[in-house]
């Protein structure tokens, strides 16, 4: 016998709502941060191009070290998200999921 589920229901159901609202609100203030130190860059060498001239170590100055950083605020975002999803997100998701076949 197989099940069909009720995806209307499931969308209506107030713990998916719970979950998508904490999701989304989760991903958008991580793709603000992003888009804001994404474009310090560009506009920090822009706008003060003597700081990022600044020697640190060698041939190594502030505008390296900052591009570099980017990838470091990548994969840390990336995992701040992962520990999120597998800690909240995916349990929620589970909850629903179990008791898919009881929402009418």
């Amino acid at each position: 016998m197989a099940s069909t589920v009720n995806w209307t229901a499931i969308d209506n159901d107030p713990r998916f709502q719970a979950l998508h609202k904490k999701k989304t609100t989760f991903l958008w203030s991580l793709m603000a941060i992003s888009t804001v130190y994404y474009f310090l860059l560009p506009i920090g060498a822009a706008y003060y191009p003597e700081l990022f001239k600044i020697k640190v170590w060698g041939p190594m100055n502030v505008g390296i070290l900052f591009a570099l950083s980017e990838f470091v605020v990548a994969w840390t975002i990336a995992a701040v998200y992962a520990r999120r999803a597998n800690s909240q997100f995916d349990a929620m998701a589970a909850e629903i999921v179990r008791d898919s076949n009881l929402i009418k």
